[in-house]
């Protein structure tokens, strides 16, 4: 897979963005029936060039799925910080004990005791294509201001944030 982004800025502001918030869903479309499937995943690192790395079962069925489709999304939320991320990308299997020891945190070991010399690990890459992110600056009482002035005046509170599609790689 390609690595480098078309569009580093924007894969710069995603890794911005994805710092604080480690838990992803991840959705992939089943094979047999086209059904999208989400589960959590913890995000062991977010590159500047727009790649997402998770330790992961490599027989687990995500991966299976994975290997007949590359095609994910991932959903973040933050509500305490009002940030919310949606990513597009390609995911494939990666078995390099080296990046495994590079990425290991203490949390990991919950789901795999051996650590990296766990028997069936291994590691999701995501290389992003795009994403989009959604949040709000502002403070909670400008926030609240907001409201009311849509509740008196009957016009949207939207407008007190941000959004902005990333294009990283299409």
């Amino acid at each position: 897979m390609h690595d480098q982004p078309k569009n580093p800025d924007a894969a710069i502001k995603l890794k911005e963005k994805l710092e604080k918030v480690k838990i992803a869903m991840l959705t992939t479309a089943e094979e047999a029936d086209g059904h999208l499937r989400s589960r959590p995943m913890y995000t062991a690192q977010a590159e500047s060039t727009g790649v997402l790395w998770f330790f992961t079962s490599d027989h687990s069925g995500k991966v299976n799925t994975i290997q007949k489709d590359s095609h994910v999304n991932l959903g973040y939320s933050d509500p305490d910080s009002d940030t919310y991320v949606s990513v597009s990308g390609k995911a494939e299997l990666i078995k390099d004990k080296a990046k495994m020891s590079d990425l290991w945190s203490a949390p990991m070991k919950a789901w795999f005791p051996k650590g990296i010399d766990t028997p069936d690990i291994a590691l999701l890459k995501i290389t992003v294509d795009s994403a989009e992110y959604w949040d709000v600056t502002s403070n909670a009482m400008l926030h609240l201001y907001g409201m009311a002035k849509a509740a008196i005046t009957g016009k949207s509170a939207r407008g007190d944030g941000n959004h902005e599609e990333l294009h990283i790689r299409d």
